[in-house]
């Protein structure tokens, strides 16, 4: 069953153009071509990459840290409370005033109380600002160097600067080592990502993210196997040219470096807009959907290419939206650039009472501190 759906799968006629097949990819004569099977080497590479990791935040994302003074928030702990565990858990972080009304009933706490324990409970499950930077600083560090390892491959390649060369020999074309271990590297990364995505910090685009993994590994495979390598090294290095802005803007934020972050951010959201919904469609996906039809009929694998680019395309224009709604908050409001993904501490209301009490039995009239801070109201939530 499995051999047959296998020899479905692959069968020529799916993959190449009319005339061409596998056996125009064996390799000959000291030429050397891409194979399927060596897109294994992605699984070792990927949990390599995963070990780096742990070592990369342990001895140099977490001093960097310090250096740079990413301070942490003093978060209180929720009691441990079994019925209010139970339903947090099993029904819902977020419950309704009449879920509240009945929680009280159960417990014999206030309302005051059981929403503040939610609120609590909710703070301590958000990730720490030390764990965001080291992730930021991570995918800064790979981003930066694929990007130039990207470059420095390409850079004499013909058809950087004419894409028309991508096709030129189409489908024998002959695997350079730069390519292979640009594809295996970059292919191994984003399986580390799909790896830790149980672990890693989750926003609120997290499906969108993994639907961008899941296409760009799929992108990477295919292209691979059926020699669309040219094509493929130009998509990556378009998608590395911004990212590490993003995360080293990420990483300034979270040290509250204001000034530094909100230019750093500028800039990546310029290349941004300018590589993915510029050169990215009228660079790429015109020289893979328009072009190729002239030198050869359409098939099944032109139709599959391309349909994975206009998924890349579509979330481009899905955080470019959020990209330049933060942009221009920033320009016209001079606020704080503040990623719209991220979930956000709540300030505790009751506290924010008690400390107000306090102060006042005090004789203090600068209003409720809390930490030498101003303690904000409840309905408004703590930048990162």
């Amino acid at each position: 069953m499995l051999v047959e759906l296998s020899e479905w799968f692959w069968q020529e006629r799916l993959w190449f153009p009319e005339g061409l097949g596998w056996a125009d990819l064996e390799d000959r004569d000291g030429r050397v071509y891409a194979k399927g099977r060596d897109l294994w080497v992605a699984l070792p590479i990927a949990l390599v990459f995963l070990i780096i990791r742990q070592i990369f935040e342990r001895t140099v994302a977490t001093p960097l840290a310090s250096l740079l003074g990413v301070k942490e928030t003093v978060r209180l702990k929720a009691p441990h409370i079994p019925s209010l565990e139970s339903y947090y858990f099993r029904v819902t972080k977020n419950p309704t005033q009449s879920s509240v009304a009945s929680l009280c009933k159960q417990t014999g706490y206030s309302e005051r109380q059981v929403q503040r324990w939610f609120r609590r409970r909710r703070n301590q499950d958000r990730p720490s600002l030390l764990k965001k930077f080291r992730e930021a600083s991570w995918r800064f560090t790979f981003y930066l160097l694929a990007f130039i390892a990207g470059l420095a491959s390409l850079i004499d390649k013909p058809w950087l600067y004419d894409t028309k060369e991508m096709w030129q020999g189409f489908p024998v074309l002959t695997l350079l080592p730069s390519q292979y271990w640009y594809y295996m590297i970059e292919l191994g990364f984003y399986g580390s990502l799909l790896f830790s995505v149980a672990s890693d910090v989750k926003r609120k685009d997290f499906k969108e993210q993994i639907v961008h993994h899941v296409a760009t590994i799929l992108l990477i495979s295919f292209s691979w196997c059926v020699n669309y390598i040219r094509a493929g090294t130009l998509i990556m290095l378009v998608h590395d040219s911004s990212d590490y802005f993003l995360e080293s803007a990420k990483m300034f934020n979270y040290a509250g470096w204001r000034n530094a972050c909100n230019y750093i951010f500028i800039v990546f959201a310029a290349v941004f807009i300018v590589t993915r919904l510029i050169f990215f469609p009228i660079w790429i996906i015109y020289w893979t959907w328009v072009y190729p039809v002239t030198i050869y009929p359409p098939f099944f694998g032109y139709y599959f290419f391309n349909g994975l680019l206009m998924v890349l395309q579509c979330l481009h224009i899905f955080w470019a939206v959020l990209i330049v709604r933060i942009a221009i908050r920033f320009l016209t409001n001079n606020e704080k650039v503040d990623d719209d993904r991220s979930d956000k501490d709540e300030t505790d209301e009751s506290e924010e009472e008690e400390e107000e009490a306090g102060n006042k039995k005090h004789g203090k009239k600068n209003g409720p501190m809390q930490n030498g801070h101003t303690v904000h109201n409840n309905n408004h939530s703590k930048k990162e």
